[in-house]
């Protein structure tokens, strides 16, 4: 019994605690649930809605985590404070301070060293990477909306020059890695998806999930054949697993020239004019009067030929889909984007409307047939993209002196106007000048009735075997179609006297073909004793290119006169003289390749790469096919060790690297080293003689080039030493690489002699040397809600060509470049940069007949005097004489000129707050040099000048840098720095402010609706008188550029875009 009462007491006496502590507790939790409120609110990073992020109370066990849109809702208290944690992103806390909905803005982790990126056939960490590489994002590309994805490139990456070829709707860009190498093609080696020789021109930047640049020979080396100029990877979006996402991009905007030049109007014309003889008279006798009646009463102020060319608000717009997604077992990824580009120089209203359009289509699959675990057995996939180019009314020409529309309008007469009183093209003034012509006439008939359509196909199909755990075989086939027609339309016309055509023309083309590619490797990933991982990779490699034809035809006197019907077909005459038809095969050839990799690190500290290719060639003859590339680097990554981690908080990554490596080049024609036979024609010929009648002869064949059976491989051999940090908590980071790259066996075509009557063969004919340093900063941080970055990159390179075997030591380029009858402009010389400018120094202008006189040379010998320039007058150049021999001839030629920059630059700022986003990006060159000539100055009176002449010398004292009118002829017939200007220039190339209103809307089915306004080339701070100093045009020889004959200028873009996701 009182064992029962004792047990009943102590039973009482836990309810009764129990019922106090409940009490208590619900007495504390009561203020406590008073107290919490509802919080919601959405979680991201640049704008991306993050799924799955967790949001914790601090010192609470209260939590939740984002949806699939990114968004959360927790009731805590309104003082609480949150922690936000996601994997790959730095965990912040966010006091809530009241609110009751809040925008996260998560940031990513700055120790980025675990992302992989791409390397020769596969991927790896980048902290493991022991080359020089650089990735650009495919966001950070598309952010940019340029029609072209090199145009992107041209501030982001380091040690990469890309430069415009043209602001032509449709026309491409030079891109030369580390400095030219060759007189020969220099382009980079461009690998989409895998498969080799891509045309990046064709992807549209929505489709581009990261652009991977491979700089040095150790990154390059595993493609040896073809990778002396570097590599370009490129990776087209891939599927991903989860629900589908999709996304649509879109803009419109409007362009206009960013800076125009400005030629002489009527009364400025004739005042030159008269300056230089011709005075008013002379005009009043040779053009009708009532042209010079409305120039003196001022209802005709003149011509200005390029305005009238200058289309004011060409719209270009853009729209991209893409979707994505995946599961266990499959993922897939789609694409589809259309651009389109109207020019800014052009004709009003062209019977064929001027307009650049791409199509894209992109589909990449991957299917995991076999699985075992989380081990996929057996892997298929597939890459495909797609494309389709038109580009119609685009044919003005933007080449030489003779085929430049923009020059035309610059020098074309003022006194002659657009179109006569019955709305026809007025007819030249010839009694000026009987080869004169309207710009826009010539524009018109012989330029603008055309159109061209270029189709591409390019994937992949791929199976990936893994029967143990990371032994992978995999076999890749690659193919690529490439295919196009063309046709133009020439009517009747009559520019002048001379130039005419009493019919119409039609000519048509087409050429279609293909090549592929077949690529098959093992790789295996083992550990040794815990700490020595391995990545071990062998393959080989077999390619085969030039399956296609090309066609084409011309003739004259159509039944329907109009571009409409411009075929063969509507040309029923064949004429002996006049219809022509043309076909011809593409140059095949095939590269067969063996290559082996091996890639070490231990602990993660102290890495090392071993690669070696052999290419075998058809390029080349029997016992020099082969060549072989070799690279071998090392990496020490110096904060990984015990000793770092306890003396050095501040920096949170130190990594030293160094690499060696050879590449090769092999970018000639197939028959480049025999002895090929051709057939003389009328203009060509090869004359025999048969029997004893000496005056009839039969035209036959002859040797057009002597053979060299010994030719072979171009090599690249380079070396690099890089520094990789990251300082404060991953914030600030700083690249750095020396490297020096030398060209041996250099592929050039020396210039042959007359007596040989053939032309030169190819030789192993010469060394090129670059060296340079490449320098990249960043700084990304958070202050609350505000989130920024800057971004940073310097290259600076130093070329010089060491020898060049042809015993002159240097090659010219072309001639007739500047104006009508004036020598080469670019050379390579031994002991100078490739492609410099070669020309003579001047020393001002003449002011006076003493300065004349006194400008005299003193023969040593015998101590006689005489006049270095006997033949000037003031007014003329003071050329300068450098070999000091009396007189100016070819040995005071020199260096005048580089286009090659010296330095090249990029800078991108990125802000956000709250849903808005700011960013601006820019890029520049420094040291380099532009030869611009808008006029032919020696085989042409009545040509136009722009304002620039109006700082000529016409009086002592007047001028010191532009000769007179009247002056001698060799003032502008000698190749000169007077044609030489500085090149150096900083653009601001894009400028974007936008805002995500799903901050404001909330839906279910949108995580993004952001709306932007974007200027492109908003300014450019240069000191060049041109229209643009972005100059890549090389007259006719591609190791040479910044030649400014009358350069189609960039346009400045305004647009307005929207980026939706679901």
């Amino acid at each position: 019994m009182e064992k029962e009462n004792f047990t009943k007491k102590q039973t009482r006496g836990r309810i009764k605690d129990i019922l106090v502590f409940l009490l208590l507790f619900m007495a504390c939790g009561g203020s406590v649930f008073a107290q919490s409120t509802k919080i919601s609110g959405i979680v991201v990073s640049a704008g991306e809605p993050l799924i799955g992020a967790s949001i914790a109370e601090k010192g609470t066990t209260n939590g939740t985590i984002t949806d699939k849109d990114g968004r959360f809702e927790l009731s805590a208290s309104p003082n609480a404070a949150l922690v936000v944690s996601y994997l790959g992103y730095e965990t912040t806390t966010v006091h809530v301070k009241g609110k009751t909905y809040l925008t996260i803005e998560m940031t990513p982790a700055m120790n980025m060293l675990d992302e992989f990126v791409a390397i020769g056939y596969g991927v790896q960490q980048k902290k493991l990477i022991t080359g020089a590489t650089v990735q650009v994002k495919g966001d950070d590309i598309a952010k940019l909306n340029t029609v072209n994805t090199l145009g992107a490139l041209q501030s982001q990456t380091p040690g990469v020059n890309i430069i415009k070829q043209s602001g032509k709707p449709g026309d491409g860009f030079k891109v030369t890695i580390r400095g030219l190498g060759t007189i020969g093609t220099s382009d980079p080696l461009y690998i989409i998806d895998g498969v080799p020789n891509g045309d990046i021109s064709m992807l549209s930047p929505s489709d581009i999930e990261s652009v991977d640049v491979l700089k040095d020979a150790a990154s390059a080396a595993i493609y040896g054949a073809r990778a002396a100029n570097g590599v370009i990877l490129v990776t087209t979006k891939q599927g991903k697993k989860g629900k589908a996402t999709i996304e649509y991009d879109g803009y419109i905007g409007f362009q206009n020239l960013a800076k125009t030049a400005t030629p002489l109007n009527a009364k400025q014309y004739l005042e030159i004019l008269n300056e230089a003889g011709y005075d008013r008279q002379y005009f009043a006798d040779r053009i009708p009067g009532s042209i010079l009646e409305g120039v003196d009463n001022g209802t005709f102020t003149g011509t200005n030929w390029l305005k009238e060319m200058t289309l004011e608000n060409a719209p270009q717009m853009g729209h991209a889909v893409n979707v994505t997604s995946g599961n266990d077992i499959s993922n897939f990824s789609f694409g589809f984007s259309y651009t389109s580009q109207e020019p800014v120089i052009g004709l009003e209203n062209p019977e064929v409307k001027s307009l650049y359009e791409r199509y894209t289509l992109r589909l990449n699959s991957e299917h995991h047939v076999i699985r075992s675990g989380d081990r996929n057995i057996l892997t298929f996939g597939e890459t495909l993209t797609a494309g389709h180019v038109s580009s119609s009314g685009l044919g003005m020409g933007t080449g030489n002196i003779y085929w430049n529309d923009v020059r035309s309008a610059l020098a074309g007469n003022p006194l002659l106007p657009v179109y006569d009183e019955n709305g026809d093209y007025h007819d030249p003034l010839e009694g000026l000048d009987y080869q004169s012509v309207n710009p826009i006439a010539q524009m018109d008939y012989l330029r603008s009735r055309v159109t061209s359509k270029n189709y591409s196909v390019r994937g992949s199909l791929y199976l990936i075997f893994e029967p143990i755990k990371n032994l992978k075989w995999r076999s890749t086939f690659g193919y690529a179609y490439n295919g196009g027609t063309s046709r133009e339309y020439t009517p009747v016309y009559r520019l002048n006297s001379v130039n005419f055509s009493d019919q119409d023309k039609v000519t048509q083309s087409s050429w279609n073909g293909l090549q592929w590619s077949w690529d098959n490797t093992v790789s295996y990933d083992f550990t040794l004793n815990d700490f020595h991982k391995f990545n071990v990779l062998v393959g080989n490699s077999l390619e085969r290119w030039g399956f296609g034809e090309n066609l084409a035809g011309s003739n004259k006197g159509s039944e329907f006169d109009s571009f409409e019907y411009a075929y063969l077909s509507n040309v029923k005459t064949v004429t002996s003289g006049t219809t022509t038809a043309t076909g011809s095969p593409w140059d095949d050839g095939g590269i067969v390749s063996f290559f082996g990799r091996v890639n070490y690190d231990y602990k993660g500290k102290y890495m090392a790469s071993v690669t070696m290719r052999a290419d075998g060639s058809s390029n080349f003859a029997r016992g020099h096919r082969w060549g072989y590339f070799p690279s071998v680097s090392a990496g020490w990554n110096i904060h990984e060790e015990n000793f770092f981690k306890e003396n050095v908080n501040f920096m949170d990554q130190l990594k030293l690297r160094a690499s060696w490596g050879e590449n090769g080049n092999c970018n000639i024609g197939r028959l480049a080293y025999l002895e090929t036979i051709a057939i003389g024609n009328a203009t060509n010929a090869a004359i025999y003689y048969f029997g004893e009648d000496k005056s009839a002869y039969t035209i036959g064949a002859y040797a057009d080039k002597i053979a060299n059976p010994d030719l072979t491989w171009e090599t690249s051999r380079q070396t690099d030493i890089g520094l990789d940090t990251r300082f404060l908590k991953g914030r600030l980071g700083f690249s750095f690489d020396w490297y020096e790259k030398l060209t041996l066996g250099w592929l050039v075509k020396p210039q042959g002699l007359g007596i040989w009557g053939t032309d030169a063969p190819y030789i192993n004919g010469g060394d090129i040397r670059n060296t340079g340093v490449e320098i990249a900063l960043d700084w990304t941080d958070q202050v609350g809600d505000f989130t920024y970055s800057i971004k940073g990159n310097m290259s600076y390179n130093h070329n010089e060509v060491l020898s060049i075997d042809n015993g002159e030591g240097f090659i010219n380029g072309t001639s007739n470049i500047l104006t009508h009858n004036t020598t080469y402009l670019a050379r390579a010389e031994v002991g100078q940069p490739v492609g410099f400018f070669h020309g003579y120094k001047t020393n001002g202008i003449f002011q006076n007949q003493e300065q004349i006189d006194s400008y005299t040379w003193t023969d040593p010998e015998t101590g006689a005097t005489k006049k270095i320039l006997p033949d000037a007058k003031p007014g003329d150049v003071i050329f300068m004489d450098l070999n000091n021999n009396g007189s100016i001839d070819d040995g005071d030629k020199t260096f005048i000129g580089d286009p090659h920059p010296d330095v090249t630059y990029g800078i991108s700022i990125n802000l956000g707050y709250k849903g808005f986003d700011f960013s601006l990006t820019g890029y520049g060159v420094a040291g380099n040099q532009i030869a611009k000539s808008y006029r032919n100055n020696t085989n042409t009176t009545f040509d136009n000048y722009t304002t620039e002449i109006l700082g000529r010398w016409h009086g002592e004292g007047t001028s010191n840098r532009l000769p007179s009118i009247n002056g001698s002829s060799i003032n502008y017939g000698y190749v000169s720095d007077l044609y030489i200007e500085d090149g150096d220039y900083f653009r601001i190339s894009n400028v974007t402010l936008g805002y995500d209103f799903s901050r404001l809307i909330k839906s279910k089915f949108i995580s993004q609706l952001r709306l932007y306004a974007s200027v492109q080339n908003l300014f450019t701070f240069t000191n060049y008188s041109g229209m643009d100093p972005e100059v890549g045009y090389g007259g006719g020889d591609n190791w040479t550029s910044g030649i400014d004959l009358g350069y189609y200028p960039g346009s400045r873009t305004y647009m307005f875009g929207v980026n939706l996701k679901f």
